[in-house]
């Protein structure tokens, strides 16, 4: 959570140096997912600036979303096509809320179905955040975004509000309902602090009309959070540290 003296400046000034910090993992002739959102998007400009000075050689990424898509290709990152036709050797990505067993919620910024996706192939999940996304438990902070199909939204809506959400729909900036690039609703369901994160994404996974949800359980490898004491790394399980610079 924000801190007193936290600006929006500070804020992201540390999302840049845990983006690029995570790029140092990038290795040449590696295949890269691309996150979405206002943190991986340093790591997708430091790896350009890298990939341009010949430090690294013969890159190609995978986008989370189209906004990325088009970013990457601005700065001259090659990319594979989207039929999955290779796995990704690492992503670096952010997220939205962070437990400390790693586990996530993800989708503020609406790619979550493409994200999750990208993650499920990815041989190692670096995810970068600034501090205030680390959380004791998740829901503590987030809503849950839940995407969903426009056709029974509703019957989706009175599901999710059985499990104990205060579901909203998400509305975009015009006011009008926010449509993924995939077509869909999302769903922001405030749940609280989640007790039980495993067996809710069980149920959301069981679920016909759910197309996606932001919880994301066990698929990051590793966290790199910056904050006012610096940089930190922390891997899954029990061989978890931290590395300050």
């Amino acid at each position: 959570m924000t801190r007193p003296g936290d600006t929006a400046q500070q804020l992201t000034r540390y999302k840049q140096q845990a983006a690029e910090r995570a790029v140092d993992f990038v290795q040449s002739g590696m295949v890269v997912g691309l996150g979405t959102g206002s943190s991986a998007i340093f790591a997708v400009r430091r790896l350009a600036a890298l990939l341009r000075a010949g430090t690294l050689r013969d890159v190609v990424g995978i986008p989370t979303s189209t906004a990325t898509d088009a970013a990457a290709r601005a700065l001259g990152i090659p990319l594979l096509a989207a039929d999955g036709s290779r796995d990704a050797d690492l992503t670096i990505d952010g997220a939205d809320e962070v437990d400390p067993a790693l586990d996530l919620i993800k989708g503020g910024g609406g790619a979550l179905l493409r994200e999750k996706i990208v993650a499920q192939v990815s041989g190692r999940v670096i995810i970068v955040v600034d501090h205030t996304k680390l959380s004791p438990v998740l829901g503590t902070a987030f809503a849950l975004p839940v995407e969903v199909c426009e056709f029974g939204w509703r019957s989706q809506e009175r599901f999710l509000q059985s499990l104990g959400a205060r579901v909203s729909r998400r509305l975009g900036a015009d006011g009008q309902p926010y449509v993924t690039e995939h077509g869909n609703f999302i769903l922001d369901c405030a749940f609280g602090p989640i007790a039980h994160v495993p067996e809710l994404a069980a149920r959301l996974d069981a679920r016909a009309g759910v197309v996606e949800h932001g919880l994301f359980v066990q698929l990051a490898t590793d966290l790199i959070v910056a904050g006012p004491g610096g940089v930190e790394h922390r891997a899954r399980g029990p061989t978890s540290h931290g590395v300050h610079q």
